[in-house]
């Protein structure tokens, strides 16, 4: 999966042949906060979602940045995928 992190649009972004898979984003003092995941209407791939926010949770490793779900969609992420909690800024509890 090629991800490309368009700081213009703040938000990183995954071709698929429906379209553009895009997760929007706000930068803060070394924390990333995941507000919106976009994706093309006649696109359901949850596996695909989840495995495009994985990607996402390895470029914060690699960058050194905290994760802030803010989209409910992201917060069941962080549940369904414990090894990430550690992404998470202190005092942050899902």
């Amino acid at each position: 999966m090629e991800i490309k992190d368009n700081t213009f649009a703040r938000q990183f972004e995954t071709e698929v042949k429906e379209g553009l898979v895009s997760v929007e984003y706000s930068f803060q003092e070394k924390k990333i906060f995941l507000t919106k995941i976009n994706a093309p209407d006649s696109f359901e791939d949850e596996e695909f979602i989840s495995n495009f926010l994985k990607n996402i949770m390895e470029i914060a490793i690699e960058r050194k940045f905290k994760v802030v779900p803010i989209l409910p969609k992201i917060v069941l992420f962080f549940k369904k995928n414990p090894i990430y909690k550690e992404l998470l800024p202190p005092g942050i509890r899902l």
